[in-house]
């Protein structure tokens, strides 16, 4: 219980992607592989539906949707192993709006990149939160030299792990951990800076949400006519 109150949202986060998880398994009929079109009906990113139809709520939705067993551990795995030390160097209100932007704009990297794929996870949203600690001890790396090493281990792990995901499950989209990994970044240098510019930094993030969501349609016309 002390373990999840130092780290509650990092925990809650998990939970609540198991908790999906299960529920769309009941749904598929399978625990361990997740029915493609029952991902899609629960709000999975795909870009007919998404950018023409304006369901732009999937790119919310599908940051808690894994394609299987392996997606999911691997995801969550990851997220034990960087999120607590999120919240041993941010405030919560960093943490929280760190790792929405970096899953939200990952996704519309993901849209722009693959107009006809189907999008799941939360990978671009871990990369975010990944993104925030390289920029906190970029930002910090004068002070605090003696953990460079320890981080280089936890990144090592991290690419490891991702690598896995991305060549073993086809529903895994690079693009929006590169997304989510440069988003992140830039949070976690401003906000370790100065926890005060949350402010700036997601009115610029929502600008950039609103820049690609004007454009994509444009494009989408362009693919598919």
């Amino acid at each position: 219980m002390k373990d999840f109150s130092r780290y509650k949202i990092t925990y809650s986060i998990i939970a609540l992607n198991a908790v999906v998880y299960l529920f769309s398994a009941l749904l598929s009929g399978s625990i361990a592989d997740m029915n493609m079109q029952v991902l899609v009906d629960m709000g999975a990113l795909y870009g007919p539906l998404t950018v023409l139809k304006g369901e732009w709520w999937r790119l919310f939705t599908a940051m808690f949707l894994h394609g299987g067993m392996t997606h999911i551990l691997m995801n969550m795995v990851s997220l034990y192993i960087i999120g607590r030390g999120m919240e041993m160097y941010f405030t919560a209100k960093s943490y929280l709006s760190i790792y929405l932007f970096s899953g939200l704009l990952g996704g519309l990297v993901s849209l722009y990149m693959h107009p006809q794929s189907v999008g799941i996870g939360a990978s671009g949203a871990i990369f975010g939160v990944f993104g925030a600690l390289a920029g906190f001890f970029i930002a910090h790396r004068k002070h605090i030299g003696e953990h460079t090493g320890a981080f280089m281990k936890e990144f090592a792990v991290i690419i490891a792990i991702n690598l896995v995901i991305g060549f073993s499950i086809p529903a895994v989209d690079v693009s929006a951990h590169v997304g989510g990994l440069i988003v992140g970044f830039i949070g976690g240098f401003l906000l370790s800076k100065d926890p005060k510019f949350i402010g700036i930094y997601s009115g610029l993030m929502i600008l950039l949400m609103l820049a690609i969501i004007a454009y994509l349609p444009h494009l989408y016309v362009q693919t598919y006519t």
